[in-house]
């Protein structure tokens, strides 16, 4: 197996990638290979300041160029096509490597990703899925942010991948789906939550629960929850910050009482690093996409989730469930 990770994406690359790398070859089970993509002279610098990690697993691709945070993605794909992510990206679509990882620019790796890799027969819209830790274990959010506007038939294609993406990296024999909605009865929302909660029941092969109002999140009433890109990319930003206010405010009141607590299981939970990347699913490939002020151990657990889909073989799984949906389920 062949993993390339993007080593100039993040805000402090490559030390954060090749970091990352190291750790992840040292500590993660297998034989996989990771292929460091960005500018050689540099990585190989970063590298020079591990001189006791083996470089037996590691292999760089020179990608002189790096698309910025702010650049217009679709622009900067085209313009740059000796860019760390449009040279990766191209590696898996030539199938020299497995999987692909940037905490470069989301927007850019989710336009090049569409543009290179393709979406899968049957998906409209490839959508984000991010892991949200619950009081009892994960809950996948999907989408969390690659779709600001979509349809009801959209919110369909979203549980199906979602639920193959909890089964197959997350354990869950067979997941629930949830409908995020303002109440739990099947008339509440707006007409799109309407007519896509009638979409949900009638197929067959997802474990639908209805809706699922913000509170339920935290109880994990479903092991996937579906939204548009909107309100899921505010969610998972709510998340990730209340966890460190949150912690910040236990440790406050701890030291104005001078008790003792030790706050690190709880920081583990709510910290989003801990999960690893989050899969762009529906495109032909493995694509994770993390967060630009990732340290290395995020980019760790980014490697970990891009091995386990590479060996489940979770894009074919996709591929197949889409292909037994009904026309009329598929369809936009």
């Amino acid at each position: 197996m062949r993993i390339a990770l993007d080593a100039m994406g993040s805000d402090r690359a490559p030390t954060i990638e090749v970091e990352g790398a190291i750790g992840a070859l040292r500590t993660l089970p297998g034989s996989f290979t990771l292929v460091l993509v960005g500018d050689r002279e540099r990585i190989e610098a970063e590298l020079a300041r591990h001189p006791g990690a083996s470089r037996e697993r590691i292999e760089i691709v020179h990608a002189p160029s790096r698309i910025e945070m702010g650049e217009p993605p679709a622009q900067a794909i085209r313009r740059k096509p000796d860019s760390s992510i449009v040279v990766g990206l191209s590696l898996q679509k030539q199938g020299e490597v497995d999987a692909f990882i940037s905490a470069g620019s989301t927007g850019a790796v989710m336009a090049g990703s569409l543009v290179i890799l393709r979406p899968l027969p049957g998906v409209d819209r490839p959508a984000i899925g991010t892991v949200l830790p619950t009081r009892n274990g994960q809950t996948l959010l999907i989408d969390a942010g690659a779709n600001v506007d979509t349809r009801p038939s959209h919110l369909l294609q979203f549980a199906h991948l979602g639920s193959i993406y909890a089964r197959d990296l997350m354990g869950v024999e067979n997941p629930r789906v949830g409908l995020l909605n303002i109440g739990e009865e099947p008339e509440k929302g707006d007409e799109r939550s309407v007519e896509a909660y009638g979409l949900l029941a009638a197929s067959p092969s997802l474990n639908f629960v209805g809706n699922v109002e913000g509170r339920g999140i935290i109880e994990e009433e479903c092991d996937v929850l579906v939204c548009d890109g909107f309100a899921g990319n505010v969610l998972l930003k709510f998340y990730e910050s209340v966890a460190a206010f949150f912690v910040d405010l236990v440790r406050a009141e701890v030291e104005a009482t001078s008790a003792t607590l030790d706050l690190s299981r709880i920081a583990q939970i709510l910290d989003y690093t801990e999960y690893g990347g989050a899969p762009l699913l529906g495109v032909n490939g493995v694509t994770i996409i993390c967060h630009g002020g990732s340290p290395p151990r995020a980019i760790v657990a980014a490697i970990r989730v891009a091995v386990q889909a590479v060996e489940n073989h979770m894009v074919q799984h996709i591929q197949n469930r889409l292909a037994r949906l009904t026309a009329p389920q598929g369809q936009s």
